[in-house]
């Protein structure tokens, strides 16, 4: 049998390590790609962690920081200030009653300057916004320290 022969029978071995190789590259890629962002998304959250800590406030699970929040801070920093978010955290500024009987109270700072700390660590181009609309609302100290 000559070599030329013996080539073309066997073609299919060579396309299909081509084909093999390509889907190889591109699962590795894909792999890469979600460690990556995996690592830079416990990197924040753990920053996240150690400034919250700083503060003095409780800090939940990194992991659980990281899976919701990702690396761009998720629904947290988009559009963090605009009038809908606004009126959705307002509205968690409330007494808990649904209906007629929701009213606005006296928050205390601390739960709004925790979510100033989030904000800085996930979209600080957004900080100045949010502080002026928080600085705006009547607080106190509302909440005992244990």
């Amino acid at each position: 049998m000559n070599r030329s022969m013996m080539a073309s029978q066997h073609r299919w071995i060579y396309i299909g390590s081509i084909v093999l190789l390509i889907v190889m590259l591109v699962v590795g890629l894909f792999t890469f790609s979600a460690a990556h962002t995996g690592n830079a998304a416990n990197r924040k959250a753990q920053d996240l962690v150690k400034q919250l800590t700083a503060a003095g406030y409780d800090a939940p699970d990194q992991g659980q920081i990281a899976r919701t929040l990702g690396t761009d801070g998720g629904v947290v920093c988009k559009d963090p200030n605009s009038a809908l978010k606004q009126a959705l955290w307002l509205s968690n500024l409330s007494n808990g009653a649904g209906g007629p009987g929701q009213r606005p109270v006296i928050a205390d700072q601390r739960v709004l300057d925790a979510g100033a700390v989030v904000v800085k660590v996930y979209c600080p181009d957004e900080l100045a916004t949010y502080q002026k609309k928080i600085n705006d609302l009547k607080t106190g100290k509302t909440v005992e320290d244990d």
